[in-house]
């Protein structure tokens, strides 16, 4: 399984962004998704999460009402618009695939840097 994550940048307060996760080798159709981020000396976080036919997500506090996550399960591509960034969002962002019970993959991540 690969996943290749980008559209990370730099981009200034209020702006936005959107990742892209191009994932190969899964059965992307059928496994759940996830995007997380870490800052420097922080722990991952789940940021969104959507269930493998999109029709369920979950986002942390800190995002819901500005980021959307969403998938296009025939381009075997998970999205996540940012939008009304701000400085405190600054972070790598991975993607995570799930493929079976405690059994994922993770990306390489891409670098969100936000200006204030």
């Amino acid at each position: 399984v690969q996943l290749v994550e980008s559209g990370g940048g730099l981009v200034q307060a209020g702006g936005s962004l959107r990742l892209s996760c191009a994932a190969s080798g899964s059965t992307f159709s059928s496994d759940a998704m996830g995007w997380y981020c870490q800052a420097p000396g922080k722990q991952r976080e789940l940021v969104a999460a959507i269930t493998s036919g999109g029709g369920s997500t979950n986002y942390a506090d800190s995002v819901k009402g500005r980021f959307t996550i969403s998938r296009d399960n025939v381009k075997n591509t998970m999205y996540l618009q940012m939008n009304s960034l701000e400085p405190e969002d600054a972070a790598v962002y991975y993607c995570r695939v799930v493929v079976a019970p405690g059994l994922g993959y993770w990306g390489r991540g891409t670098q969100v840097t936000v200006s204030s």
